[in-house]
């Protein structure tokens, strides 16, 4: 059975980033971090064995001095403000990426008051969050090119999208807003999409092709895992959405093995997972796998 992660899986550049700092950081003392530092529970775990203490916002409000790790997602204007009123250091691990659109969302917010900063991302995530406090929170963030309905057509509309989100989406958005905005109305749309990320998914749905069952290895609380696994699912029905190596038992690997209709001999299995799954994780999956198929 030949068995093959896939090479274009595994953290981003800015999650790899904001892991290299706590653990840097870890080296000079006590570390907290301002919710996890990625979505994943087993390399949340990993690091907390190390000593990142995972506060959260009511933590951060009553924490006085100490050093506070943020995140790769980033943060609203509003913690760095708690932050300098508790006198807490900030270590700030905010992908470069994300902390450039920020600032290009506060800067359009502030030469154009009169118009509507539009953000195409999910509602609640954590760089969302830090977009929208670039604007005071007036920033609408729609889902879904249907959103489009809540905008006021007469008035220009400036519109971004969270980093990790769909170009093609994004693009209809785009042409949802030109087909009924006012004619003498400004609307200007920014692609703040990042490519690293954007471009796993036609790089996943190859990968997945290519494999008889594909594990598909992710954190629950990933939104960029639902995503590549539905895409992962897509090219291949056998595919599974897995968290841990142990989820592979040996009943389920029988199931799976004859849904695939092959034998162990011939099998090619592949394992891939999101921006937020550690390639040690995939390796452990791989390094399980060969245990539960060695007497088949």
């Amino acid at each position: 059975m030949r068995i093959a992660i896939d090479p274009h899986s595994g953290f981003c550049f800015g999650v790899t980033h904001a892991i290299q700092r706590a653990e840097e950081e870890l080296r000079h003392g006590q570390l907290f971090c301002l919710g996890d530092i990625v979505h994943n529970d087993r390399e949340v775990a990993r690091l907390e064995q190390l000593g990142l203490q995972t506060i959260d916002y009511d933590a951060l409000r009553e924490l006085r001095k100490g050093r506070v790790l943020l995140r790769a997602h980033g943060e609203p204007p509003s913690t760095y403000r708690i932050a300098r009123d508790n006198e807490i250091e900030i270590v700030d691990a905010t992908c470069p990426v994300v902390k450039r659109l920020q600032d290009r969302i506060r800067t359009i917010y502030e030469q154009h008051p009169e118009g509507q900063i539009v953000i195409y991302g999910k509602k609640g995530h954590a760089e969302v969050i830090g977009l929208q406090g670039q604007t005071h929170n007036t920033a609408i963030v729609i889902e879904r090119p249907e959103d489009v309905r809540t905008l006021d057509f007469t008035r220009p509309v400036y519109l971004f999208s969270q980093t990790t989100k769909s170009v093609e989406t994004f693009h209809q958005i785009v042409a949802q807003i030109k087909a009924q905005i006012a004619s003498d109305t400004t609307f200007e749309w920014h692609d703040t999409i990042c490519r690293n990320v954007a471009n796993r998914v036609e790089q996943i749905r190859l990968f997945a092709t290519e494999y008889d069952i594909v594990f598909f290895v992710g954190g629950q609380k990933s939104s960029n895992a639902k995503v590549l696994f539905a895409h992962c699912q897509q090219a291949n029905p056998n595919s599974y959405f897995i968290s841990d190596p142990d989820e592979i038992t040996t009943d389920r690997w029988n199931t799976w093995m004859e849904a695939a209709r092959k034998e162990v001999s011939d099998m090619q299995v592949g394992i891939c997972g999101a921006t937020s799954t550690p390639l040690w994780l995939m390796e452990q999956v791989r390094e399980h796998l060969n245990a539960v198929t060695l007497n088949f």
